[in-house]
């Protein structure tokens, strides 16, 4: 039925009753009545690379009917979105194997972990039929551990605690500057009532503008029954606290794209990326295509690849390259200097995890932790906990995230070594629980690891993220190379997000589809 109102549409499209393919404000997909008296034929598409970005273009492409043949070098779809459970096998570049052994139905994401509200990616969720449950990005149970020139240093702190003090005391000085005039030329004397209102409750200040410390820092000894008013824990020194950093962290959550409650996928971030093979069908993804060449052909693309052994190679009426910017150079390839040269302006970012897979979830016995994680200015930099199987007898903590300086302590060391760093470090901010009851472990170094060598880019001459400008060489790629396009995140303003992979590869599809319409 869907098919037969595509086709109505585009028959009326061309008589003029309906609005022609053109260039919505919002993505819409293409359709197989989108071409009808524009485009002969069928259309085909080589598409590179298996990850969001490919799977993405391919997955639209296909509702309008092109014939799309995606190349994935791995043996698995999701690229960089990389769930590791009992089984997986990776070698990284220098020869270490490691194979995983977690127990049955337990894993962690290598790759992507989480998903803003607020991102498309929650949409093909939805339309693809993957489950999702909430992940918790921040938990007011986790520590945090800085080192300082204070009584502070190296001292594990509830994330709670440490919040409670920084906006308790951080209220108390703006409250005592208002009310000693400091504001007077910026806020009148309805304001600064309505100013020191609102610090009171936010800094849980005292009657007289002070903070002293509140239940919101949490119990050493917990409430309970009749007169049993527990112990509330005392707030540090106002001077230790600012000059400590307690509060560093806490930002985190504003940024756009974090929050305190994130979602993702049931069983693994990987599921988006099996849904969208089922939907694209598994004959027309190439699993163990390693791409050689890549070169615009009169009338075409022709891609040189490698499978099983054997030399192959196919011509397309397009192209759409989401190989890893920093790995598109090594290709046999026609592309011009001006764009070879702006691939190169796109650097590969040291990044990598680590999981642990415990035999007791101490961490919700004993601290009472459930998700989120504890930071610290550690190497590890912070410590993940498990989102799924809440009260079961075993668990897989992320022992590191790290990336770009930080991950560098980790990037050349064998898995034992990176496990025993983390470890050590983690028992400094946990106590020696956190080297007892270990099963197995799984690490992984994005640089190291064939086929991205880069957890992601960032841009020279750019902000990470979002931006309001963007460089000379990221707009040149935003262009097609005669019938050669590139996606992907890194030529989005969400990189190192599934998000920024699909708005790049609906871009394309949009761009390419109103090509062959035009043509």
């Amino acid at each position: 039925m869907t098919g037969g109102v595509g086709l109505a549409y585009g028959a009326m499209s061309t008589l003029g009753l309906a609005p022609a393919v053109g260039a919505p404000s919002r993505f819409q997909a293409p359709t197989m009545g989108d071409l009808i008296g524009k485009a002969p034929g069928s259309q085909s598409v080589v598409v590179l690379g298996g990850g969001p970005a490919g799977l993405c273009a391919a997955y639209e492409l296909g509702k309008a009917g092109y014939a799309v043949t995606v190349l994935e070098a791995r043996t698995r779809p999701g690229g960089r979105v990389y769930s590791v459970r009992g089984g997986t096998t990776e070698t990284e570049i220098g020869g270490e194997r490691q194979t995983c052994t977690f127990a049955d139905g337990h894993y962690y994401n290598l790759g992507a972990t989480r998903i803003p509200q607020n991102h498309i990616t929650l949409d093909y969720c939805h339309e693809l039929g993957v489950e999702i449950q909430p992940f918790g990005n921040q938990n007011a149970n986790t520590l945090v551990n800085y080192q300082s020139n204070t009584p502070l240093s190296g001292q594990s702190v509830q994330y709670r605690a440490a919040k409670a003090d920084t906006f308790g005391y951080m209220s108390e000085l703006l409250h005592k500057a208002t009310s000693r005039g400091a504001l007077d030329d910026l806020l009148s004397p309805d304001d600064k009532d309505a100013l020191s209102e609102f610090l009171s409750d936010f800094g849980d200040l005292s009657s007289d503008g002070r903070y002293i410390g509140s239940s919101r820092r949490g119990f050493s000894d917990e409430p309970g029954a009749g007169l049993d008013f527990g112990t509330r824990t005392e707030p540090f020194a106002m001077p230790d606290v600012i000059r400590s950093g307690l509060g560093r962290n806490i930002s985190f959550e504003f940024g756009y794209d974090q929050a305190t409650i994130m979602m993702t996928p049931v069983g693994g971030m990987d599921r988006i990326y099996y849904a969208f093979q089922e939907k694209i069908g598994t004959d027309k993804i190439q699993f163990g295509a390693e791409v050689t060449s890549m070169k615009n052909v009169p009338d075409g693309v022709t891609v040189a690849y490698t499978q099983d052994g054997s030399r192959k190679s196919i011509t397309a009426d397009y192209c759409i390259c989401t190989v890893p910017p920093n790995l598109i150079g090594r290709l046999d390839n026609n592309l011009p200097a001006d764009v070879l040269n702006a691939l190169t302006a796109a650097v590969p970012v040291s990044g990598g995890k680590l999981g642990i897979e415990y035999t007791r979830r101490w961490w919700e016995t004993e601290d009472r932790i459930y998700g989120g994680a504890s930071n610290t200015d550690k190497d590890i930099n912070q410590i993940m906990f498990p989102y799924d199987h809440y009260g079961s007898d075993r668990g897989v903590v992320v022992g590191y995230y790290t990336s770009g300086r930080r991950h560098l302590a980790f990037e050349s060391l064998t898995h034992e070594q990176r496990l025993a760093k983390a470890v050590t470090e983690g028992m400094a901010i946990h106590g020696d629980k956190y080297g007892r009851d270990i099963a197995s472990s799984f690490s992984g170094s994005w640089r190291r690891m064939k086929y991205s060598e880069g957890a992601w880019v960032s841009w020279k001459g750019s902000s990470y993220g979002h931006s309001d400008s963007a460089t000379p060489e990221y707009e040149l790629l935003l262009e097609p190379v005669d019938r050669i396009y590139f996606a992907g995140d890194h030529l989005s303003n969400a990189i190192a997000w599934q998000h920024g992979a699909f708005t790049s590869a609906r871009d394309v599809v949009t761009a390419l589809h109103q090509r062959v319409a035009a043509t």
